[in-house]
């Protein structure tokens, strides 16, 4: 279906003043040029102002179209639309480029008086057509996209559109066609494809003043092959020990990476009853402080691979504040506290909050805030005692060793005293005091 219009600016100055669309002086006939959309219809319109006058139509080949409202050429696609005295307006049906050209209206007066129209044809571009794509292109790769129309008159303008964005830099070519009267054009894009080009569609539009304001389209959408991205999301910032944690291997690339690949440490996983893979993750189930070490995962498709890599640091768990217990101060008291450790030769003597049930043994590592604990306990209880002991001796030092020279009080003289105070040494364990 061809999209025509018809193009009637009458003048409503007077006669003398348009020179293009008036013809003539007073009394000449008017006629207006047209232009028109191939395959189209045109209107021929021929206008004067006076009575009792004939007009006639003629084409450029200065063929008799019509006499007043007698048809003189034979052809279908010409048919009267209006005569009368002061008006003869014919139609042209399905024009075509041959058609364009120059049209005589003629007044049959005394001299006869004539008035020019030129009837222009607009060849309508074809529907444009891309071509130099082919699926896949590989991520840098050059790439050059022709895009090309024929047909149109006079020659239709090309612009390309990538994201919705024009691109300028773009190379232009017009070569006329062989009927010498219409025009192919074609645009050549040269562009660098990246991973963001994948899926994006390059249109290529033609604009024309035949296509009515509505310009035709053609569009690819594009396919970039990459190698994957990859980025490792943990479930946690913060792992502790006892704790699970799951390692997400993000990949991105085309075509899909395969299964994703985890090591840790340059080699297998190390424990694959805690340490399961499922898909793109990787489940620890209870961390323990052998996990520690980096882990990497590998993504790999027919263009390339990558990788990405995660430091896993497990980090103790916070211990609890023990209540603090306030022994009050008296004047006579032994206090006795008895630790034991047992330790095993297979087994760490070490409490955990939480024990990794699957962990082998020997692998635990001490709980070191656990032991400072019993240690400082020890050491408490240790300076309590010996505090109290001391204050216990300095209280009885006096009455002890009034009591033991005793046998020297009344000696007469040194070696009497001596002999006694020795004397009073075999009866010693009668003099013993036991305190309690």
């Amino acid at each position: 279906m061809f999209v025509f219009f018809f193009l009637c600016n009458l003048s409503l100055e007077p006669a003398a003043a348009s020179k293009n669309k008036m013809k003539g002086s007073q009394g000449q006939p008017l006629t207006q040029n047209v232009t028109v959309v191939e395959g189209g219809t045109a209107i021929l319109t021929c206008r004067v102002d006076q009575d009792n006058t004939s007009l006639q139509w003629s084409n450029p080949a200065q063929q008799t179209l019509y006499f007043d409202d007698k048809k003189a050429l034979r052809d279908n696609r010409i048919e009267l639309v209006r005569a009368s005295w002061h008006e003869l307006s014919i139609s042209v049906s399905d024009v075509s480029l041959s058609d364009e050209g120059q049209y005589t209206c003629s007044l049959f007066t005394m001299p006869v008086k004539t008035s020019k129209a030129y009837l222009t044809v607009l060849g309508v571009p074809e529907k444009p057509q891309i071509s130099g794509f082919s699926s896949p292109v590989m991520e840098g790769d050059l790439m050059q996209l022709t895009c090309k129309t024929s047909g149109s008159k006079p020659a239709a303008d090309i612009r390309w559109f990538k994201n919705d964005k024009e691109i300028k830099d773009v190379k232009y070519l017009k070569e006329e066609d062989a009927n010498r009267k219409t025009f192919t054009v074609s645009s050549t894009l040269d562009f660098r494809v990246d991973r963001s080009d994948d899926g994006v569609a390059v249109i290529c539009r033609v604009d024309h003043e035949s296509l009515n304001a509505t310009p035709q389209v053609a569009m690819q959408v594009l396919e970039i092959h990459y190698t994957p991205s990859v980025k490792i999301i943990p479930s946690t910032p913060f792992p502790q020990e006892g704790q699970p944690l799951i390692l997400t291997c993000e990949s991105k690339g085309k075509p899909l990476p395969e299964p994703v690949l985890w090591t840790k440490d340059g080699g297998e996983l190390p424990d694959p009853d805690r340490m399961v893979v499922s898909g793109r993750e990787l489940n620890i189930l209870f961390l323990n402080k052998t996990d520690n070490g980096t882990y990497r995962c590998e993504a790999t498709n027919t263009i390339g691979q990558s990788s990405a890599e995660y430091v896993l640091i497990v980090h103790d768990v916070p211990n609890t504040l023990l209540p603090t217990t306030i022994i009050p101060s008296l004047t006579t008291a032994t206090v006795t506290t008895t630790v034991a450790i047992t330790t095993s030769p297979t087994t760490s003597a070490t409490t955990s909050s939480v024990r990794d049930p699957n962990a082998l043994a020997g692998q635990t590592g001490p709980d070191h805030a656990l032991i400072g604990g019993i240690v400082a306990v020890v050491v408490f209880v240790t300076l309590c005692s010996i505090f109290l002991l001391g204050r216990y001796l300095a209280r009885h030092k006096g009455t002890y060793l009034t009591n033991e020279a005793k046998g020297a009080e009344d000696a007469p003289d040194a070696d009497t005293a001596i002999i006694n105070a020795e004397g009073s040494q075999v009866n010693a364990e009668e003099k013993k005091e036991y305190f309690i």
